[in-house]
């Protein structure tokens, strides 16, 4: 599997990759849930590109998002992108 890191720069750099509607789900440690968004809502701060994402929800608010959380990325609805228990920090 390769990193989350080099997938999402080949959906923001391959534009041939990157025709599609991307999502992306990540675990909320507040919620205790799984939280889905869409990629193209995500923003990329630089100097943390290797780290982590920020996106605002629909009140505004930050959120900061480490990548190790990211736990699936979908394109047009298929999981291409999948982090098992197995290869994941916990």
């Amino acid at each position: 599997m390769i990193p989350i890191q080099e997938l999402i720069n080949r959906i923001r750099w391959d534009k041939e990759f990157a025709h599609g509607r991307f999502e992306i789900s990540y675990y909320d440690r507040i919620k205790n849930d799984i939280i889905t968004i869409p990629l193209n809502a995500v923003q990329f701060t630089e100097g943390d590109r290797y780290f982590a994402f920020q996106f605002f929800d629909d009140d505004g608010e930050a959120h900061a998002i480490p990548f190790h959380r990211v736990r699936e990325v979908r394109k047009d609805g298929k999981s291409i992108w999948r982090r098992t228990p197995e290869n994941h920090p916990a």
